[in-house]
């Protein structure tokens, strides 16, 4: 089985998760209840076909690998968020 080799980052650096949530969900208070005081930066990309979802790029400072998967869990957990890319 292979395995996919590690990232190489020099880190801090920015990185972007795709999010997709219901639309009748704020993703505002959302990514501030996850990253509370963290600078971050949320732009909305689009609708599903029916518009019951919305996806999102959410880009944040992360300090290194461990934070960057901290962060990826705690998103992935999240009751409203549906994906995380």
């Amino acid at each position: 089985m292979e395995t996919t080799p590690e990232l190489k980052l020099d880190y801090p650096c920015h990185w972007e998760y795709k999010l997709v949530l219901s639309v009748e969900h704020d993703i505002i208070s959302i990514v501030q209840e996850l990253l509370e005081e963290r600078i971050h930066d949320i732009r909305k990309s689009q609708n599903s076909t029916k518009g019951n979802y919305a996806s999102y790029t959410l880009r944040v400072l992360v300090h290194n690998t461990d934070d960057r998967k901290t962060l990826f869990e705690r998103l992935k957990q999240h009751q409203h968020i549906k994906f995380v890319l």
